[in-house]
């Protein structure tokens, strides 16, 4: 009887097996996204950067139409100034020019996500174009590109801050200017260093054979595969440019008033920090979130992208 029923078993697994879809025959983008799932610290990352993201694109509506937040972000109620969160009309209470805390934080989340992705975005295109071209034409080019890339990263971001500011005036296209005069640099390194390696691969050598010329085969062979790397950096650079621009609005050189942004709101506050510290703790609170978010995201994305960490 049990040399009867081995030989059904063996069928029926074989039969389990053949029918089960196999594990290669799922998408490059099903993969991804199984493997960030299995990434519980990711996925918290994700779920709170989407939320500050839909919190910063109503604060962006609200900077150009006060009225559709409960309070004005502006507007001054001098008779009812550090009224504690909680209070009547005002969930996260009054600052001391009795604006309202929550429309202030609504409209600074929106201001900070826009300079810190804004920022990023310009840094990763200028990266991408420099490295790319730095890494795929090994000679003058790379030279020239690369003592750039250097000199910029001996420039202090402070310094180079006070002197657009001092040009142009105080104020958030200063600070963008400066950031991302700064972070481009990074992404041009970490892109000539994959484009270097990439250029030698068998694909790019078989293009060639073919045919195919350069600037073809970097823009539809090797490119492609930077966008991953250049996403993970990019993660990490938003949160990098949010504290940036929090520091610079602190010290006066970024937003001005009466425009909120997280750095100035917590400027605003630092004289009141023993009585009333919900003035500053609140946005100091807000930038601590965003910057863990989005660097368990890029923890997240760097395991997805790089099959030798997916299987950990």
């Amino acid at each position: 009887m049990c040399a009867a029923e081995s030989p059904l078993t063996d069928i029926s697994v074989l039969a389990e097996q053949e029918t089960a879809p196999p594990y290669a025959s799922r998408s490059p983008l099903a993969e991804s996204w199984r493997s960030l799932k299995r990434n519980r610290g990711a996925l918290i990352g994700l779920l709170v950067v989407l939320c500050y993201l839909i919190v910063g694109i109503v604060g962006q509506i609200a900077f150009r139409n006060p009225g559709i937040l409960p309070h004005d972000y502006a507007t001054q109620d001098l008779m009812g100034t550090f009224q504690k969160p909680g209070a009547t009309g005002h969930l996260l209470g009054t600052d001391q020019l009795g604006r309202d805390m929550l429309s202030r934080l609504v409209v600074g989340i929106g201001i900070s996500l826009a300079v810190g992705f804004g920022v990023t975005a310009i840094s990763m295109v200028i990266g991408l174009l420099a490295g790319s071209i730095a890494g795929f034409r090994p000679g003058w080019p790379d030279t020239i590109i690369s003592a750039i890339i250097e000199i910029t990263w001996g420039f202090p971001l402070i310094l180079i801050a006070i002197i657009i500011a001092g040009a142009l005036g105080p104020g958030l296209t200063s600070i963008v200017l400066a950031i991302a005069l700064i972070n481009w640099a990074g992404f041009a390194r970490l892109i000539r260093g994959e484009v270097m390696v990439l250029r030698n691969q068998e694909f790019v050598q078989a293009a060639r054979a073919t045919g195919v010329g350069d600037w073809r085969i970097l823009r539809r062979h090797i490119l492609p595969h930077t966008v991953a790397p250049a996403l993970v950096m990019a993660s990490y650079y938003v949160a990098a440019a949010i504290i940036a621009e929090a520091a610079f609005s602190f010290i006066g050189l970024g937003a001005q008033p009466p425009t909120p942004s997280l750095g100035a709101m917590i400027a605003d506050g630092r004289n009141y920090i023993l009585l009333d510290h919900w003035i500053s703790t609140i946005p100091g609170l807000t930038i601590v979130l965003i910057v863990v978010a989005l660097n368990l995201l890029g923890d997240g994305l760097r395991d997805m992208f790089d099959p030798r960490l997916r299987n950990r």
